[in-house]
């Protein structure tokens, strides 16, 4: 769903450096934002509406029609910096914070303009995720590991899985 983001922008701080971009939910799946650029996808969530952790996650799943769900651990450390840097503020709302923009965070915005449409231009252009590469190595993982999770009751299975593999290998090896 998600083409790869590799972009020079502006503010690149080694604030976006440390917190993960990858797929939650249905384990670890291909990364889907360089680092840095989720936080201007989400400050622009915030921007068209205060809004709680978790529903920028479900709006980030439900905007790549189901391809990517990031995780609490991305998207929180990444609230955090976004509070630390003045970009949005926030407010309880019950045993949750409601964030919202800042006039320093609309400027950011404007200042990024052209950057923020080309991410979500992006996020937005159908892509065959089914047939890309990196997607079905992970889909193949986790139907491995979710095969194997029995492998101490059922030997048979586990054997079966190390042939599957095997047989693939060999096939993909012998391509010219």
């Amino acid at each position: 769903m998600f083409k790869f983001l590799h972009h020079q922008h502006r503010h690149h701080a080694s604030h976006g450096e440390h917190h993960g971009m990858r797929g939650g939910g249905r384990g670890r799946g291909p990364k889907m934002f360089d680092a840095g650029a989720m936080r201007y996808i989400v400050l622009q969530l915030i921007a068209e509406k205060p809004r709680h952790g978790y529903e920028i996650i479900k709006e980030l799943e439900q905007r790549s029609g189901g391809a990517y769900t990031p995780s609490p651990g991305a998207i929180y450390p990444l609230l955090s910096m976004l509070l630390d840097m003045g970009h949005v503020v926030a407010s309880a709302d019950g045993n949750k914070k409601l964030h919202t923009i800042t006039p320093e965070g609309q400027a950011f915005l404007a200042e990024n303009r052209q950057f923020v449409d080309a991410i979500q231009k992006r996020m937005g252009e159908p892509a065959d995720a089914r047939d890309d590469l990196r997607t079905l190595m992970h889909e193949l993982k986790h139907a491995v590991i979710a095969q194997a999770q029995d492998f101490q009751s059922n030997p048979q299975r586990l054997d079966a899985i190390r042939a599957v593999l095997r047989r693939a290998t060999a096939e993909i090896q012998g391509l010219e």
